[in-house]
């Protein structure tokens, strides 16, 4: 059967049917694409090329970590000996 012929056959059936082959449509469209989504995420993320970026990625947030967990130290434990200064 043609697609035409399937439209015609939507056209005539009542508002709330075809508004439930509307969303179940869209429910299969959004499932094919997270499918899509996770397949692609996962061909990326094995990459060398992105763990080796990801790991570049990180050494801002390293660096502010422990910034952070020296500071904290410095203010929970004032007369310690082993300072390290706060950038």
């Amino acid at each position: 059967m043609k697609i035409i012929h399937h439209i015609k056959k939507i056209r005539q059936q009542p508002e709330h049917i075809r508004r439930h082959i509307l969303h179940v449509l869209i429910v299969i469209c959004g499932v094919i694409l997270v499918l899509l989504w996770i397949y692609s995420l996962g061909t990326t993320l094995t990459n060398s090329d992105t763990q080796t970026k990801i790991g570049q990625d990180m050494k801002p947030f390293t660096a502010l970590k422990d910034n952070m967990v020296g500071g904290y130290q410095n203010i929970t434990n004032p007369d310690s000996g082993d300072r390290k200064s706060v950038v």
